[in-house]
């Protein structure tokens, strides 16, 4: 059950992916994101915060849509991890008011920003 602290903040998110197994093994080798499987369809996630799944269930529609935004205390780590699991910079790092950021699309084409106040 939500607390009332929760009330009006973005509680949960999902991907609609080709295979579940792939985004497991990008995610939790670029990011270090946990899984709970619940059946062949449908794998939760939990990124320490905040909570999502994974989802066979409907198509991948990647283009356009909200830009979901990840924080890293060390930006160019990130980007050297997002590479090494798969994943491509469709933005190099670039500053912006508050710190900097890229933005990366994952192998189902979804595309994420990352930022740093550092």
């Amino acid at each position: 059950m939500a607390t009332a602290g929760n009330d009006r903040k973005i509680d949960y998110i999902e991907f609609n992916v080709t295979d579940i197994a792939r985004a497991k093994a990008f995610y939790g080798s670029a990011f270090d994101w946990t899984f709970t499987d619940y059946g062949p369809e449908y794998s939760e996630f939990q990124d320490g915060r905040l909570t999502g799944g994974f989802t066979t269930l409907a198509p991948v529609k990647a283009a356009g849509g909200p830009l979901v935004i990840l924080f890293a205390d060390d930006l160019e780590d990130a980007v050297a991890r997002v590479e090494k699991a798969g994943g491509r910079i469709v933005k190099p790092i670039f500053p912006f008011p508050g710190g900097r950021r890229f933005q990366f699309a994952d192998p189902d084409g979804y595309e994420l920003g990352v930022w740093s106040d550092r």
